[in-house]
């Protein structure tokens, strides 16, 4: 379009300012082609003529309009230009904060000189994963956006960051690093990240410095390399430096400072281990002293050297390595120290002992005297002879300091190899990203070989840029398919060709330093004659022959010849370097070691090293004669290699940009300097960028956003289903000439002011609607009223009979259609009945007679076999009666003698046992000792008889022996017996006089503890009197003084209830808080788990060769093994995977609290595990025992006898069991228990009372079944032994008669012995029950004394007290005396509850057991007994019994279960066909038939593999939200039940009676209700991620660049960077998806019986994660923070509000969780001008943080022209009031935090015996029992 256009009046204008740079200003008319003067009005108000240069007639350049002030991106502008970038860049930066701009693929960053909150973790978080354009501009998304171009596209990547001294170079390349060590994270546990940010501080030690323009600048170019692997996390990194200026170490200008090591090692020196280095203060150094600023303000030296020193420890860098590099720097200080005398003008010399020679020669271990010697003089060699020359003082001077800059670059060199060997990975690297760190375009008023080279290496740098910027615009346009013209942009390799190419500037100085008499001042000449006024980018200053100036692509620069060819040979005297490499410190030779090489003994390249191995520079060719001298590379030569190799490696990647800023010199916070900025923007190719830019199209849209934005502009008719084409036809319209703008296949392209023209034509044309409006609104509204009263009647009327008619016709056709429906219906419903009817009946057919078949021919065939076993049987019975009849008549006969003897020796037992000594210890005993002292001498009686009985015997057994002396062997063998037997009667004699013995001493005991007990009982009766008494008077002031405690009792009612209520307050939030603890360590514990596992994957594919006793499996199963979150009650010995075989293990990082619980874990895993060994050991030597009885036994009622033999086992197990928990109960209630907790109020005491008791109970009753057992087992083992004695066929008949009468002899004596044994183990147990009754009457005595005492000093305090005071201290005393006593009977009362409980459970064990013997005693009837009786056929009729609510299956079949009811099922089918909660239900009937089989092994079995079953499921199908949901659902319906079903009163009071019936009866599982409980937080917080994966992507298009309500926003114009459009495409989410999505979580979540409490809990946290998410973008997106979007925003949340009311959810919380976007969406809409609107925004936005306040008011910015920015002084205004407010500085919310989850108790109402079990569900194998 035409000037006249767009310069008419009001349009806003740039011109020139020699102060501003560039002002703005408004024409006041219109400009008409011709005219040479713009009449102006700047923003001051001032009027000005503005001439136009009569040669160009160039307008001033036009101003962007506000709409478009503050973007993003530059290239987003309308006008781009050189004013209007600036202008955009300081309104970011003053008015918004924001020091990042897109510029194109630029990244420009403006040093802020003020640390700002905007690089946190929450920050990185927020960018990652996340599109370059989507974002407010960052030093994240650049590097996010390398990223994910590196993963993408598989290729490498650099982001080249450059920028003048002081910009910010350094800290954005910091930046990058560690958003990349955060994002990717390391692939081993050596912590790779951690090393790579840990280089920082060691190069900025060595390698940065103070200088004029920063305290931090980089003197040295470093590019890093980070490898990465493919799956592109961090295993290494790699760096080259740049050009290190060793010039500073000798030599600072005023003001600035040498490197920081050696202030950090001055700073230091007073460290013991530092006083070898005999350093001081820094001006006390030549080197450290001459820029006269040693200290640099905020920055502690000692603290950043211990810092340094971490970091080297770090990458690995030993202590003693550390101190040789201390040695090596203080020796450098030193040597800055040597100063020389001159003798005559041509030698110098260095005074005798001089102190810092002597100090440098012992750091560096050389000798004194050579160095001395070599300081002074040098050698000269021709070929023939060598000479050694003195050297004048300034030579010497020059030759130390050259000295002292070798080694400090070799030191440089050292360390930088150290530190890339630290980060070197042996992992092949797949991709890496490249971050260069270079030193910007610098002039100064002197400029020497370093400015050369550094502007040099940004010529190449910026060719490199021009070629990418000119590359991507062209395939922008070639991708677009639009016409491609070859843009004009500015080439600077004439500049580079000027400077490298042959006979260039370097290959001169590089052929003058090969010259021996080659100087500065011939080297220009040489200059001058090659170049001058042949090359148009060379000249030479008119005042000067010894520099040159050169145009480079920034500015001119003026470089001073003087010192280019000393810097460029770097010349040092080999003498001295032999001298050093003779150092007997070790590590200084290692720094020498590539002198041999064909490498300069410079620094000047890279590190002392080749960068890069890729193309290797070739030394050229030369003689074999020549010396090593002169294959030794000049610093230039070497540089521009390096350089190149530097340019090959970058043009091999995808490089990104980051140009930094340096807003002024002052390093002022927010301070922009336009000058020095316009500079910048020119050096560092901004501009450059914005040129090419304006030179095609800027400024691109795509159809949809260009129809969207100017659908104002287009009439009804112009609008057609094709936006591209709709989009064409109004194009060719508004703008005639079509070369303006070109469509490509996606995009409109815009040329540069296009988009202003478009926007100027959008405003008058809202503008003009807006008059329009107005005009005709007033008139409609009263003709729209006249109208809307006469016509609401008959509308009435229309609506209400067209309604009925319509109803009508609905009912006809409904009537008419419901008949033909049935009819079809009936008819299809009766068809498909018979078919199905009649193909059962012919299956039913087939099998029934199939069956009967089968049942026939078997009948047959049993009939057939069982009249051949009637045959065998009957025959075998006959044989069989007759053997047992025989035997069982002598077995009787020696049954019964055995008894008679038994019955004496019991009785003699008795006698011989002395019970006086026991009657002493229990009162009341007198009658039994009695009856004990007549069994005793009628077993004297007894004992009489058998002795004669035995004489005779004998007698017998001599004439016995006299008739048989034929079988004399037989008979010695007898008389050896009988001899035995002999001297077992004398010792029973002994033994009897024993126990009389005995006897007497229990009866002296007994009367001297009966005398104590009387007088114990004397003193007791009579204190109880007294106590008595004293009860009395208190009872009567007691009565006197109640209304007194009736208003004390009210009043500290009200007291206590105020504390109750905050102590109530104040627990919750510990609570929530500790809650929040504990799950966020099951999650870490559960990530920790989960890293486990993946390393130990990664460990099994990493080796090969597999190590002996492991072998590979799957993740399941290894997961399965990993599974040690259960308490000791749980995991088993075998279960618990041995881990000392994982090298990985112990590598694993943990925090310290989970440390120590671990640590406790595995202690009780230890002790459990030595607890189950001993008992597999006890358990093992009783087997072996049984073993070898069995051997002796004979077969005969084996089976019985062993199933005797393991109940005994079994109840003396539990009989030690009780006895330890009996002892550890008392040991707990008398020593470990506080005063206050074993009080007998104190609950704690309550509960150990209880267990004692029940405890007791237990004890006597397995003691009875001991007893009873034993009884059996010895009266068996009786029965047994003379069957083995009977049944010896070989054995004559008088034998066996004679052996009988001596095996009863000595049946009787060890049946006397076990008798004897029982009874001393029953006066044991009672002398033990007297003692614990005496010991307890003592302790009472004792308490009554004290009582006693107590009360007798109450009494006496009493009588000195006023009457008042005593009546009050005798109420006090009373009300805590009759509060004990309510205490004691509440304790009582409980008691009894308690006994009466455990009575009717152990009525019930009794009864089972009872039952069960029973029926061992009807299998213990012999067979003949059974034949003895008649057999009579009865008819029992079959009871059906009920249902008790549990399943039973066998222990071989729980694997069986698990896989059919926890992995393989499908929560989708359970979920819809049936009853929610059912394998939750399924388990716990398992899990009690266990419990009322008292089986404790499969309890636990079954419980462990549930656990772990579900766990393995989740780990596999753990990101399926049904499946995650279904298993909480059911985790806490177990947890519930296992609650419910506990016997606690608790929950029991919740069940009907027949729910109380199913009650577990004899384990408690309160521990696996703890663990369970863990788990459902688990699989909640794995739930709650699921939700977060599935709703993220949702969430920001939804809610924030959807437009729910069509037309509200509009679209601004976008950069280069294509940024996420408010309008919706085709596969966008819109706000109804997110809403679809709840639906469906709540549906799901319904289905499967979540508790509806739980439900509440994950919707809170759902909207948590949808609040959170769209406000943190909210905060980093300024194209959403406008008026429009504000209310899109809160149409979206009342969208969600709406759905909380349809799903009764209003009140869990959830709404409130979108507080802090509400107020953001507010803060958005409400005015923002004026004081009170301040006010009225502080007290509205209390959900939102002071910074995030702030934050969305710079980011405001309008959308259409009828709206205002937010003022700078407003916001300062909104800063003071809010000063005060304490709140957190963080500016994003936490997105991934987490609730703390409850679970309250929700007992079922479902009847356990009413559940089936579907056939579905393939469990089978279960039965109901």
């Amino acid at each position: 379009m035409a000037a006249s256009e767009l310069y008419t009046k009001f349009a806003r204008v740039w011109i020139p300012d020699p102060e501003e740079v560039w002002k703005s200003a408004e024409l006041l008319k219109d400009y008409k082609p011709g005219d040479k003067v713009l009449l102006l009005r700047l923003e001051d108000g001032k009027d000005l003529e503005y001439r136009l240069d009569p040669k160009t007639k160039e307008l001033p350049h036009l101003r962007n309009p506000d709409i478009l002030v503050g973007e993003n991106d530059l290239t987003a502008l309308s006008y781009l230009h050189e004013p209007a970038v600036l202008h955009n860049l300081r309104v970011r930066f003053i008015d918004s904060k924001l020091i990042y701009t897109y510029c194109g693929i630029v990244l420009v960053a403006i040093n802020p000189y003020e640390q700002l909150p905007i690089y946190g973790e929450d920050i990185i978080n927020a960018y990652s994963g996340q599109n370059m354009g989507d974002m407010d501009p960052h030093i994240f998304a650049v590097a996010e956006e390398a990223y994910k171009q590196m993963a993408r596209d598989e290729r490498n990547q650099s982001i080249i960051v450059s920028g003048e001294s002081g910009a910010g170079k350094t800290v954005s390349a910091k930046y990058a690093m560690r958003y990349f060590a955060t994002v990717s994270g390391s692939a081993s546990e050596a912590n790779v990240e951690e090393k790579v940010l840990a280089s920082n501080p060691i190069m900025e030690s060595i390698g940065n410095a103070k200088t004029t323009r920063n305290d931090n600048s980089s003197r040295f170019g470093k590019y890093i390399e980070i490898g990465f692997d493919k799956r592109y996390r961090i295993i290494g990194a790699n760096m080259r430096t740049y050009l290190l200026e060793k010039s500073r170490v000798v030599f600072q200008a005023e003001e600035e400072r040498n490197y920081h090591i050696f202030y950090q090692l001055c700073a230091s020196a007073k460290l013991p281990e530092f006083k070898m280095l005999r350093l001081g203060d820094a001006n006390n150094f030549n080197y450290t002293m001459q820029g006269g600023s040693p200290v640099i303000e905020g920055v502690d030296d000692a603290k950043e050297m211990t810092q340094t020193r971490q970091a080297c420890t770090l990458l690995g860098i030993s202590e003693s390595y550390q101190m040789g590099i201390f040695r090596i720097l203080a020796g450098i200080l030193h040597l800055g120290n040597v100063g020389f005398t001159s003798r005559d003008s041509d030698s110098c010399t260095i005074p005798p002992k001089h102190e810092p020679l002597s100090t440098f020669c012992d750091l560096m271990g050389v000798d004194c005297e050579e160095m001395c010697h070599w300081l002074c003089h040098r050698k000269l060699a021709t070929a023939t002879e060598t000479y050694i020359k003195p050297i004048s003082k300034l030579q010497a001077t020059n030759a130390r300091d050259a000295l002292a800059k070798h080694i400090y670059a070799k030191l440089f060199n050292w360390i930088v190899d150290h530190v890339n060997q630290a980060l070197h990975s042996a992992v092949k690297q797949h991709s890496f990203i490249g971050v260069l760190d270079i030193y910007g375009f610098e002039t100064f008023e002197i400029n020497s070989f370093e400015q050369f080279c550094i502007n040099y290496a940004n010529e190449k740098l910026q060719q490199q840029f021009n070629m990418h910027v000119f590359k991507l615009e062209q395939e922008e346009y070639m991708k677009e398919q639009i016409p491609w013209t070859l843009i004009d942009f500015y080439d600077n390799q004439p500049c580079i060709n000027l400077i490298e190419s042959k006979l260039g500037i370097l290959d001169l100085l590089d052929e003058e330093c090969k010259m021996p008499k080659g100087t500065d001042d011939t080297w220009a000449q040489k200059l001058y004659n090659t170049h001058l006024n042949k090359c148009a980018l060379f000249e030479k200053p008119r005042l000067s022959n010894k520099a040159f100036i050169i145009q480079h692509f920034a500015d001119k620069v003026e470089y001073q010849c003087e010192g280019f060819l000393e810097k460029n040979k770097d010349t040092v005297f080999e003498e001295q370097i032999k001298v050093l490499k003779s150092s007997k410190f070790k590590m200084l030779p290692e720094l020498f070691q590539d002198d041999e090489k064909a490498i300069s003994p410079t620094s000047a390249t890279s590190s002392g090293r080749m960068p890069l191995t890729r193309t290797p520079i070739k030394p050229t060719k030369g003689r074999p004669g020549q010396t090593a001298k002169e294959h030794k590379k000049t610093v230039g030569h070497q540089f521009r290699n390096s350089l190149h190799l530097l340019m090959e490696t970058l043009n091999a990647t995808t490089p990104h940009y980051v140009r930094c800023i340096k807003p002024n010199d002052f390093k002022f916070p927010f301070t922009f300097d336009e000058k020095r900025a316009v500079q910048q923007l020119r050096a560092c190719g901004v501009l450059e960028t914005i040129r090419i830019s304006a030179a095609g199209f800027p400024s691109r849209w795509t159809y949809q956003e260009f129809f969207s934005r100017y659908r104002v502009l287009m009439k009804q008719k112009d609008v057609l289903s094709d936006r591209k084409q709709t989009c064409k036809n109004v194009l060719e319209k508004l703008i005639l000439d079509k070369d303006k703008y070109q469509f490509g296949k996606t995009k409109i392209f815009f040329r540069a002011g296009q988009v202003a023209y478009l926007e100027k034509l959008r405003a008058d044309k809202l503008r003009a609607a807006c008059i329009r409006i107005q005009k005709t609104i007033r008139g409609w509204l009263l003709r729209k009223k006249y109208l809307r009263m006469r016509k609401a009647a008959v509308t009435v009327q229309r609506y209400v009979r067209g309604h009925q008619a319509r109803c009508y016709a609905k009912f006809l056709r409904r009537t008419k259609a419901a008949t033909t429906i049935q009819k079809y219906w009936r008819m299809f419903a009766v068809r498909r009945r018979y078919k199905i009817q009649r193909a059962a009946t012919i299956v039913l057919q087939s099998y029934l007679r199939g069956y009967l078949a089968r049942n026939r021919y078997r009948k047959i065939l049993r009939e057939h076999k069982a009249v051949i076993i009637q045959k065998w049987v009957r025959g075998w019975l006959a044989r069989t009666y007759y053997k047992r009849s025989m035997h069982a008549i002598i077995y009787l006969q020696c049954c019964f003698r055995r008894m008679m003897a038994k019955r004496e020796l019991k009785k003699l037992k008795i006698e011989a046992r002395s019970v006086e000594r026991y009657k002493k210890l229990h009162i009341g005993m007198e009658n039994k000792i009695m009856q004990l002292q007549r069994k005793v001498d009628e077993q004297n009686k007894d004992y009489k008889c058998l002795m004669e009985k035995l004489t005779n015997l004998e007698g017998i057994y001599n004439s016995e022996t006299e008739k048989l002396r034929s079988d004399l062997e037989r008979l010695q063998l007898s008389e050896e017996e009988a001899k035995i037997a002999t001297g077992r009667v004398l010792s029973l004699q002994e033994e009897i006089a024993k126990l009389r013995k005995d006897l007497e001493q229990t009866q002296s005991e007994k009367k001297s503890i009966e005398e104590r007990a009387d007088r114990y009982k004397q003193e007791t009766e009579q204190l109880v009197s007294n106590l008595k008494e004293e009860n009395t008077l208190l009872k009567q002031e007691k009565e006197a003084l109640n209304h007194l405690i009736v208003e004390q009792a009210k009043e500290m009612t009200e007291t206590m209830e105020k504390k109750l209520v905050e102590e109530t307050k104040q627990l919750e939030l510990d609570l929530n808080d500790e809650r929040l603890r504990y799950q966020n360590l099951l999650n870490e514990f559960s990530r920790l788990e989960e890293r486990y596992d993946d390393l130990k994957e990664e460990m099994t594919l990493m080796v090969n060769v597999p190590k002996p006793g492991h072998k590979r499996t799957d993740s399941t199963h290894s997961s399965n093994e990993s599974e040690y979150t259960f308490s000791s009650e749980i995991a088993e010995t075998e279960d618990i995977p041995s881990r000392t075989e994982e090298p990985s293990e112990k590598k694993v990082p943990l925090d310290m609290s989970l440390f120590l619980k671990l640590q406790k874990r595995v202690t009780e895993l230890e002790q459990e595990k030595q607890v189950m060994q001993d008992e597999l050991d006890r358990k093992e030597e009783q087997m072996l025992r049984s073993k070898a009885k069995e051997e002796e036994k004979p077969q005969i009622r084996g089976a019985e006898l062993e199933y005797e033999s393991l109940k005994r086992q079994e109840l003396e197990s539990e009989n030690k069991k009780l006895k330890n928990e009996l002892n550890e109960l008392r040991k707990a209630l008398s020593e470990k228990s506080a005063p206050e907790v074993t009080a007998p109020g104190a609950p704690a005491y309550r509960v150990l009372m209880e267990q004692l008791t029940s405890v007791s109970e237990e004890l006597d009753v397995r003691k009875e079944e001991v007893l009873i057992l034993r009884s059996q087992l010895v009266s068996q083992k009786e029965a047994i032994q003379p069957k083995n004695t009977m049944t010896d066929s070989t054995i004559l008949l008088e034998d066996v008669q004679k052996m009988k009468d001596k095996g009863e002899i000595a049946q009787a004596y060890i049946g006397l012995k076990e008798t004897n044994r029982l009874l001393e183990s029953q006066l044991q147990s009672q002398k033990r029950s007297h003692e614990n009754e005496a010991e307890a009457l003592r302790g009472e005595i004792q308490s009554l004394k004290e009582e006693n005492n107590r009360q007798q000093q109450l009494l006496a305090q009493n009588l000195q007290l006023p009457p008042e005071a005593r009546i009050e201290a005798s109420l006090q005393h009373e009300i805590t005396r009759l509060t004990n006593e309510n205490l004691d009977l509440m304790e009582q009362l409980e008691k009894q509850d308690k006994t009466v409980r455990k009575l009717k459970k152990q009525l019930k064990v009794f009864a089972k057991k009872i039952g069960e013997l029973e029926v061992g005693q009807m299998e213990n009837i012999s067979p003949g007994q059974i034949i003895d009786e008649p057999i009579r056929p009865v008819n029992i009729p079959r009871k059906e019994k009920d249902f008790q609510g549990m399943l039973e299956y066998k222990k071989e079949d729980e694997q069986k279960l698990v896989k059919n009811l926890i992995l393989e099922l499908k929560p989708r089918g359970v979920a819809v066909n049936l009853i929610p909660g059912l394998p939750a239900y399924i388990l716990f009937m398992c899990v009690r038939h266990a419990d009322y089989l008292n089986d404790d092994q499969k309890v636990r079995s079954l419980l462990t593999s549930t656990i772990n079953s579900i766990k393995k499921v989740l780990k596999k199908r753990g990101d399926d939200f049904e499946t995650v949901s279904f298993w909480l659902s059911n985790t806490c319906r177990f947890l519930h039940c296992l609650k419910q079903y506990s016997g606690e009163e608790g929950f029991m009071k919740h069940n009907t009676s027949r729910q109380n019936e199913h009650c577990l009866t004899n384990f408690d599982l309160a521990e696996y209700r703890q663990v369970l409980s863990d788990l459902a937080i688990q699989i909640y917080q794995q739930l709650v991620r699921v939700l977060e994966n599935i709703l993220q992507p949702m969430i920001v298009s939804g809610m924030l660049e959807h437009e729910t309500i069509q037309g509200v926003s509009g679209v601004k114009p976008t950069g280069l960077r294509k940024r996420t459009s408010s309008i919706a495409d085709e596969g966008t989410y819109t706000l109804d998806s997110i809403l679809r999505q709840l639906n469906s979580f709540h549906s799901v979540m319904c289905q499967h019986g979540m508790d509806p409490e739980l439900i509440k809990q994950v919707v809170k946290q759902m909207f948590y994660i949808v609040g959170a998410i769209t406000l943190n973008n909210l905060l980093l997106r300024k194209d959403m923070c406008s008026w429009s979007k504000g209310m899109q925003i809160r149409y979206n949340v009342s969208q969600l509000e709406e759905w909380l009311r349809d799903k009764n959810l209003m009140n869990s919380g959830a709404k409130e969780t979108l507080e802090p976007l509400i107020q953001a969406a507010q803060l958005l809409q409400v005015k923002k001008k004026t004081d009170d609107d301040a006010e009225a925004i502080c007290s509205m936005c209390n959900a939102l943080t002071t910074a995030q306040i702030v934050k969305v008011l710079n980011l405001y910015t309008p959308v259409n022209e009828f709206e205002e920015r937010v003022s700078v002084s407003f916001i300062r205004t909104i800063q003071m009031r809010l000063r005060d407010r304490k709140d957190s500085p963080q500016l994003l919310m936490d997105a991934k935090h987490i609730f703390p989850v409850t679970f309250p108790f929700n007992p079922s109402s479902l009847a356990l015996e009413t559940i089936q079990i579907p056939a579905s569900l393939g469990l089978g194998f279960i039965s109901r029992v």
